[in-house]
């Protein structure tokens, strides 16, 4: 019966977790909240579901475990997002910004629930959470507005990742003080020196693998998509137990594991390779804590959530970007990092866990950080996606003369548009690539190994194109011409079924006679039937398609491409 009731309240979590994302998506709400408000209706509202994952008086081990890979996947994701490259520009701003608004927060927020009546260490735990800004939600709404090349983009992802390493500061002393066995002050100083130590320790290896070790390994794994993803994991878990083993949480090793990833050329890949199975245990992670939330002590916290929720939806966002316009950034780009600073964090989330499971807090604060998560969250990511509109209007009322920033840097730059996507870099993909780019072409080359990419004069993307996401990221739509080099059946077909679902004229590689069939099926504009033919009759197919669009008038005859075709 226990093992009939356990896949039962999983089947419970999953489909009301399901069908909450589906609802979501018609307002365009984060599947977090989506997540949590399923597990509050399956919870305590509709009484479907009763977990006692945080009680440790009433233990659930198989839930235990479910969870638990929740979080270490959860840093792990975090950690894949945070790549160097994208705040090397903006590091001196970003540790001082950092520094500045976890000491505004902090202290704004230990004052508050004193003040409301909280005892030291909740208000100290309440105070972290509040500190902490969501990664993951700000790097995916960024990226789906397309800005992350954006200086502002930058600011903000470097200003998380400093929160980030600072929440995992704490979570290595609150490792240090949980597994204190003497209330002596000397083996209290010891354990947490211990612990510091450790995560030092854990910082050298990974940084040391990712330097000379990783890089050569997945690249050399990039030809197999399900050894990349294996290896992924294998990554996260490795330094997950090595965490362990040195009196960490787990969670601080896949956070390390998922950082010294995102350094990789292949890091974006790696991410969307691993990306759906995180969401089922993510998923079941965040749906529990809604099923336990203690409703009923939350809404007579209503106080508290009015007050909390205000200081991080309005002033820390007013406070931020007033803070980056004294640093000379623009008026539009000073209000733009502000207004990306207006939540909470999913680490918040595993931080309020972690304190309840060590019984250094109550089950009820869990919950006020919970609803507090899903009041920013919800919000700000509203805020987020429509804050160029939002800066417009407050900009023409006269209502952001505060902000007496520098000269203005950042000019929002429209994605490729009118390009040309060219799949597989073997020697005929690089040739078309190159003399499309040498004749004045945008060009996209797309491959799975960056050694390919190197040296080639356009621009350059590491990905599988069998994956929808990569698709979008390369603004396949928009694109006037699409072309496969490659020799991979599945893939190809793949390929032209998408460039014909987004009306996109493509060129695919028939290798073999018996390709040929199904590719004239699926609709494809034209097939390279050997490398000679090929230089011509792409030529001739994109004069044509250009013509037909109107971008320039159509020959009077088809040009040849430079080089023999023979490499």
């Amino acid at each position: 019966m226990g093992e009939i009731g356990f896949i039962r309240d999983i089947g419970v979590m999953i489909v009301s977790a399901a069908v909450l994302v589906l609802l979501a998506r018609l307002i365009k709400m984060p599947s977090i909240v989506a997540y949590i408000l399923a597990g509050l209706v399956i919870g305590p509202v509709l009484g479907m579901l009763t977990l006692t994952t945080y009680d440790p008086d009433v233990p659930d081990r198989a839930l235990d475990v479910i969870t638990g890979l929740g979080i270490v996947l959860l840093m792990f994701l975090v950690g894949l997002e945070l790549s160097f490259d994208k705040i090397r520009d903006v590091g001196k701003v970003a540790v001082l910004l950092g520094i500045a608004q976890i000491a505004f927060i902090g202290v704004g927020s230990i004052a508050a629930a004193l003040a409301l009546g909280f005892a030291f260490i909740p208000a100290m735990f309440i105070a972290t959470a509040l500190t902490n800004s969501s990664t993951v939600l700000v790097v995916k709404l960024l990226e789906q507005k397309r800005e992350t090349s954006l200086t502002y983009a930058h600011i903000v992802i470097g200003l998380n990742l400093i929160k980030d390493v600072a929440l995992i500061i704490v979570l290595t002393l609150l490792g240090g003080l949980g597994m204190v066995g003497s209330d002596e002050l000397g083996g209290v100083a010891l354990q947490l020196l211990g612990s510091m130590l450790g995560l030092g320790l854990l910082v050298v290896v990974a940084g040391l693998c990712a330097r000379f070790l990783l890089a050569r390994a997945f690249h050399w794994a990039m030809n197999a998509p399900r050894l990349l993803f294996v290896w992924s994991l294998t990554w996260c878990f490795m330094l997950a137990v090595a965490a362990d083993k040195l009196g960490l949480s787990p969670a601080i090793g896949a956070f390390l594991a998922g950082i010294s990833l995102a350094q990789l050329s292949m890091a974006n890949d790696i991410r969307r390779r691993v990306h759906p199975l995180m969401n089922f245990f993510l998923a079941i992670f965040f749906v529990a804590i809604g099923a336990q939330m203690e409703l009923g002590a939350t809404l007579s916290l209503w106080p508290s959530v009015l007050v909390f929720g205000a200081f991080i939806v309005i002033v820390v966002p007013i406070f931020t970007a007033w803070l980056t316009a004294r640093m000379g950034y623009g008026h539009r780009s000073s209000f733009m990092v502000g207004s990306s600073m207006g939540q909470i964090s999913e680490l918040s989330f595993v931080f309020a866990a972690v304190g309840v499971m060590s019984q250094l807090i109550e089950i009820e604060v869990l919950s006020l950080i919970t609803m507090l998560g899903l009041l920013t969250i919800a919000i700000s990511s509203y805020v987020i996606m429509y804050n160029g509109w939002i800066y417009e209007a407050l900009q023409k009322r006269g209502w952001l003369r505060w902000l007496k920033g520098g000269a203005e840097s950042d000019r929002v730059e429209p994605g490729l548009k009118g390009h040309i996507v060219v799949v597989g870099m073997n020697p005929l993909g690089q040739k078309i690539a190159r003399d499309l780019h040498k004749r004045g072409e945008t060009v996209l080359a797309i491959d799975t190994d960056q050694r390919k990419l190197a040296g080639l004069p356009c621009r350059t993307m590491v990905g599988h194109v069998d994956t929808l996401s990569v698709l979008e990221e390369a603004f396949l739509p928009d694109a006037k011409f699409a072309i496969t080099a490659l020799k991979i059946e599945e893939t190809n077909n793949l390929f032209v079924y998408r460039c014909k679902q987004f009306g996109v004229p493509v060129a695919a590689h028939a290798f073999d006679g018996s390709v040929a069939r199904e590719l004239r099926r699926l609709g494809a504009d034209l097939l390279i039937e050997s490398r000679t033919q090929a230089y011509r009759q792409i030529r001739e197919r994109l004069d044509d398609a250009l013509a037909m669009a109107n971008l320039r008038p159509a020959p009077a005859g088809p040009a040849k491409l430079t080089g023999d075709g023979a490499s």
